[in-house]
């Protein structure tokens, strides 16, 4: 689903949830997650992780509350695309396509055959 690596070391004085926001907001920072990149869903990562649902809620809503990471209802928990409109205005479009590509019934891979055709259609 995404490339988020978050490891919860269980013995640390710092707690779960805390260790789970600083990591994410790291990764967000750095660029390993970039904008727009989808993060598990809360239920998914706890299972990973080994921790309670109400641990990565927690984290994610601060998360959240930062603006590192944002909710797009039942599409899921997205990296921020922050502040810049064209990102913003970018990954619409991108979801808008995604969203439309997977009702036909497409994969990833004739997705992208089929943006990298149009992108050479309007050179």
């Amino acid at each position: 689903m995404s490339t988020v690596s978050v490891v919860v070391d269980h013995s640390a004085p710092t707690p779960p949830y805390e260790q789970i926001r600083a990591q994410i907001a790291e990764q967000a920072r750095i660029g390993t997650l970039a904008a727009g990149t989808r993060l598990p869903t809360v239920r998914g990562l706890a299972d990973e992780l080994g921790v309670a649902p109400g641990t990565v809620a927690r984290a994610y809503r601060a998360l959240e509350e930062d603006r590192v990471i944002e909710t797009r209802g039942r599409h899921g928990t997205f990296v921020s695309v922050g502040g810049d409109p064209v990102a913003r205005e970018a990954f619409a479009a991108a979801m808008e396509y995604a969203t439309r590509i997977r009702r036909l019934g497409l994969n990833h891979a004739a997705a992208i055959a089929h943006l990298n055709a149009a992108f050479d259609a309007t050179a």
